[in-house]
């Protein structure tokens, strides 16, 4: 049997997880006391041959440490649901959330069940601009010793970072240091192949790549798009007509994440394209290879002729070079100037893929190009290009739109839905979670549900977080009756889904969402800073005699099942035993209701050995409704237990 505290009430330090990756990964370069030891580990990189480069290079801010410190430091809330809300027929079973709550909160939350699943993230944090509403409220309270434990630095040093922590100051140190902590939880979200788009402008653009190459690694750069949402410009603008702002990309791993590409239109089909029997293509670079290591002499394992059958338009090689027939054309790596160069793909592969090569004839002789086929389908496809703009993503046109869908105009600067969905389109697969925890308006929720209604085989879940943040009185969303942007948010995507209902009602997709939010933790003695790691023997209480009502335990419950790596949105299922309730998912048991008693733990062991889809393996009990006594009896009575189906006890966790 484990104990455990809802909140962890292990210390943690600027570098907490990092070393504890480290300790998992690399056990022996730790003594007993938990001491790294660098020599260690970099006789390990010296045996393997590892490159280890001297060069390095930063991005260094007041207030780095602090940040630090709160990408590491536990879950201070629990998680909420609006059950009124999640239990309407449209939204009951929809994986589809909107989070209300401090992002860096439910970014943590999160990480429990949807590490390594989310396949795309889109953000369009505050830009900083002085003007855009950003104020720096990531203030933990720490005191200065504190902080010097947790941060590694000394006294000085922390009560000069928690002075400028605590005034706001709307700086570029302020700014990075708000953004480092949410990034970096985010890139733990990430699939191997996911990616993630940023929206930016020019107040923070250069200061959020370089950190990006921090978190992300330099070598998972993809591109710094500019993207025009003005073609008029912003004439307001010193020196020049501002039409643009950023699109940084990055993804978790470059040889996982293959993008896609967009569809092409007819016009660009007929001028373009062409056609054969694998379907659409068109003249892509030339297989002999050009520049300064395309010589034969460079690459003689690259100079062998290939040979061209004119009846079947197949390309092929031999074993000794000579043709199958004598009608069929030999050809060389050799350029019209008569210089001996190489080709770019080998044998094996000209062999293979003999059918996306095309011959072309040259000024002094025959050259084979490659052939580029589309991704989509059998529709041709082109990558996108490191400029974006349509007329489409106009913010002008966006705000119009919003202003329609809602009748009353209420959010200034939302991002345009044909921008999101063609992010969507070229980082997503058919079936893909799409996290965005800069929800705003819920553009990012409506381009999800576009596609899914424009596309049949697409099956795309979103995941929107949205700050409380109240609206200004004086602003029209006050006036209209939005008294927060998160309701401003909630009700851009119920008319989004209406109206998608509306234009599509073939579609059959599900538009609905479910509502969740961040509240304060009540579950007493949970102050993580005070508590030490309890025993069992140090948990010989009384059952609390007040209890939790029944929001409480489902709060409970909710916060509880993506720390136990259920997805936020599954429903649990009510098991009963006898006459005390119990709920669970899969392999999972919660024991929360007080009432706990033997003809219950008797009802337990019988569905173990009667029902063939109960197979639970782990159990969580509150124990603040099961005195010591209560926990000794099941833990003993699942020890002594034979199961007929061979179940395999993960644990049994107590929990306070």
């Amino acid at each position: 049997m484990k104990i455990e505290q809802t909140l962890s009430t292990e210390i943690v330090t600027a570098n907490s997880e990092q070393l504890a990756v480290l300790k998992s990964n690399f056990p022996q370069c730790f003594d007993r006391q938990g001491k790294f030891i660098l020599s260690k580990l970099q006789d390990i990189l010296q045996a393997n041959a590892v490159d280890v480069s001297r060069e390095s290079y930063s991005l260094n801010w007041l207030g780095k440490s602090y940040a630090r410190v709160l990408a590491n430091e536990p879950i201070r809330t629990m998680l909420s649901e609006d059950h009124k809300h999640n239990q309407l027929e449209q939204n009951k079973n929809s994986h589809n959330m909107l989070i209300q709550g401090d992002n860096l909160e439910v970014l943590k939350h999160l990480k429990g069940a949807y590490t390594n699943k989310i396949k795309m993230i889109y953000i369009d944090p505050p830009y900083n601009t002085g003007s855009d509403g950003f104020v720096y409220q990531d203030d933990r309270s720490f005191t200065p010793e504190q902080f010097a434990e947790l941060a590694g630095v000394d006294l000085d040093e922390a009560k000069r970072v928690l002075d400028f922590t605590q005034s706001n100051a709307n700086s570029h140190s302020a700014w990075l240091t708000f953004i480092y902590p949410r990034l970096y939880i985010a890139k733990q979200l990430l699939k191997e192949d996911g990616v993630i788009f940023i929206s930016i402008d020019d107040n923070e653009q250069a200061q959020l790549k370089i950190l990006c190459d921090e978190i992300f690694g330099e070598a998972n750069f993809v591109a710094n798009i500019p993207t025009i949402m003005n073609l008029k410009g912003n004439h307001d603008n010193y020196g020049f007509s501002d039409t643009h702002e950023y699109c940084l990309v990055y993804v978790l791993d470059k040889t996982k994440m293959v993008f896609g590409e967009f569809a092409v239109d007819d016009d660009s089909i007929d001028s373009e394209w062409q056609e054969d029997d694998y379907g659409f293509f068109k003249r892509a670079d030339t297989l002999r290879r050009t520049g300064q290591d395309a010589s034969r002499e460079k690459r003689p394992k690259g100079f062998f002729p290939v040979f061209y059958d004119q009846k079947t338009n197949v390309f092929y090689v031999t074993d000794n070079d000579l043709p199958k027939d004598e009608d069929d054309l030999k050809l060389l790596p050799i350029n019209d100037d008569g210089e001996e160069l190489s080709w770019s793909w080998s044998k094996k592969t000209i062999t293979e893929y003999y059918y996306d090569l095309i011959l072309v004839d040259g000024r002094n002789s025959k050259n084979i190009y490659k052939k580029q086929r589309p991704r989509l389908g059998d529709l041709p496809t082109k990558k996108p290009k490191t400029v974006f703009y349509k007329p489409e993503y106009s913010t002008s046109t966006a705000t119009t739109y919003l202003k329609n869908l809602l009748n009353k105009k209420v959010f200034e600067g939302t991002k345009p839905v044909p921008f999101i969905r063609d992010l969507i389109r070229i980082g997503c697969n058919k079936d893909s979670y799409v996290l965005d925890f800069f929800g705003g308006s819920g553009t990012t929720a409506e381009a999800v549900l576009t596609l899914n209604n424009l596309e049949a085989d697409r099956n795309l879940k979103y995941i929107i977080v949205q700050l409380d943040e109240k609206t200004d009185p004086n602003k029209d969303a006050y006036k209209a009756g939005y008294k927060t942007i998160f309701e401003i948010t909630k009700d851009r995507i119920i008319k989004a889904g209406e109206k998608l209902a509306l234009d599509h009602p073939d579609a059959n997709v599900e538009n609905g969402f479910k509502i969740f939010k961040t509240c304060d933790n009540f579950l007493p003695s949970s102050n993580y800073r005070e508590l030490k790691q309890l025993t069992l023997s140090q948990s010989n209480t009384s059952p609390s005699t007040t209890g939790f009502d029944d929001a409480q335990l489902q709060d409970i419950l909710t916060t509880w099942k993506v720390l136990d790596n259920i997805l936020l949105s599954e429903n649990l299922n009510t098991i009963n035993l006898g006459d005390y309730i119990a709920y669970g998912f899969e392999h999972v048991l919660y024991l929360v209701n007080q009432g706990f008693n033997t003809t219950a733990l008797k009802e337990l062991i019988k569905k173990l050995d009667d029902e063939p889809e109960f197979q639970v393996s782990k159990i969580v009990i509150l124990g603040h409704h099961f005195d010591s006594k209560s926990q000794r009896e099941i833990s003993e009575a699942l020890k002594s237990y034979h199961n007929k189906k061979s179940i395999s006890f993960d644990d049994m966790v107590v929990r306070y």
